[in-house]
């Protein structure tokens, strides 16, 4: 993720909206325990912040694969072969040695 996304998405105060989700029982509870051994105020910001971290990890990954497609495409358009390509995202992803 940019880094002035994060930061805009870090800063306190930002706008919320309600929303209702139904969960177990027993793992409302859960949330409910741990919350203040990990220092948050109650089990909606922990909540907040495992969807937040979830978030931020598949934003990054979604977002790198946008790049990669479009950084492949303009490798075919400049006539790369199609087993280079192969070979290099294999070897950028350690698939390949």
């Amino acid at each position: 993720m940019k880094t002035d996304n994060l930061k805009k998405r870090l800063q306190k105060g930002r706008p919320m909206t309600m929303i209702s989700m139904r969960m177990p029982e027993d793992v409302v509870e859960d949330l409910k325990r741990v919350a203040p051994l990990l220092g948050f105020s109650g089990y909606q910001p922990l909540m907040r912040a495992y969807i937040g971290q979830g978030l931020r990890v598949d934003l990054e990954r979604l977002e790198g694969s946008v790049e990669l497609a479009a950084l492949i495409e303009s490798l075919r358009n400049q006539g790369v072969e199609e087993e280079v390509i192969s070979m290099a995202v294999a070897e950028s992803q350690g698939e390949y040695k």
